[in-house]
């Protein structure tokens, strides 16, 4: 983001559980572990530096030392202003994902089962959902907004614009290999068959589907999103969500 884009998200998300214990945790590590180390690990080149040149009575180098010194600061601040947009993406995918995990959280009244984060083969889910209208994979995209304009995304049934832009990645093919991946977990053991619905979520975004009907995925905004589940059909029996459930819960817990 930049003074000419701003976050699509109106509020923080919530605080997970945990996560001021995690907060601390990080705290403490950085207070006494880190940060003494670094300064303990100084002090220590110093004093070898020192004990050679007291050796080997060697007269002081500051050019030497002034050269390494200039490297060191053009190379951390190098990396550091490259770093940046990187961590305010990061930032913004991880706040994303948060208020669309919190959001599928209120979705257990109406018979559905949330997943977060599931870690596949070499790559993850962002969120699994299972319920009475079948089992959908939601991936969360969070894209900076334009300020001072209107934007949308733009779906044609095989590619997707942001405001008018290809993303860099295909977030189609991503959302449909991680749907045939689930697929084939949830049928391996062949006693049930699941069909598994790929979804992509833009929270803060307006959402212009035009994609051909039938549907093979859907795009669609967050607040779409309970709409969407309830013009589905029925798909699932509760034995079947139990089972789907469970099947991927063991997975999950097993990594």
């Amino acid at each position: 983001m930049n003074k000419s884009t701003r976050s699509p998200l109106r509020n923080n998300p919530l605080r997970n559980p945990g996560q001021g214990l995690d907060e601390h945790i990080r705290d403490l590590v950085t207070d006494y572990f880190v940060g003494p180390f670094l300064f303990a690990g100084f002090l220590a080149v110093m004093a070898v530096h020192e004990w050679w040149r007291y050796y080997f009575n060697a007269p002081p180098s500051p050019y030497l030392y002034t050269f390494a010194a200039i490297v060191a600061v053009t190379y951390a601040a190098y990396r550091g202003y490259n770093v940046f947009p990187h961590l305010r993406a990061l930032k913004l995918g991880r706040d994303g994902e948060k208020f669309v995990g919190q959001f599928l959280e209120g979705l257990r009244t109406q018979g559905y089962h949330p997943f977060h984060d599931i870690v596949a083969d070499g790559f993850n889910i962002d969120h699994v959902l299972i319920g009475p209208a079948g089992v959908f994979t939601v991936e969360t995209k969070t894209h900076s907004k334009p300020i001072g304009r209107d934007a949308q995304i733009v779906f044609d049934g095989e590619r997707i614009l942001v405001d008018g832009h290809a993303p860099d990645r295909n977030p189609v093919a991503q959302a449909r290999a991680g749907a045939a991946w689930l697929s084939g977990l949830l049928n391996g053991s062949g006693t049930h068959k699941f069909e598994v619905w790929p979804v992509l979520v833009y929270p803060g975004w307006f959402v212009n589907d035009r994609a051909p009907r039938p549907k093979s995925m859907w795009v669609l905004s967050l607040r779409e999103l309970p709409k969407f589940l309830e013009n589905e059909p029925t798909r699932l029996t509760p034995e079947d969500i139990a089972y789907a459930t469970a099947d991927l819960g063991r997975f999950v817990r097993g990594r």
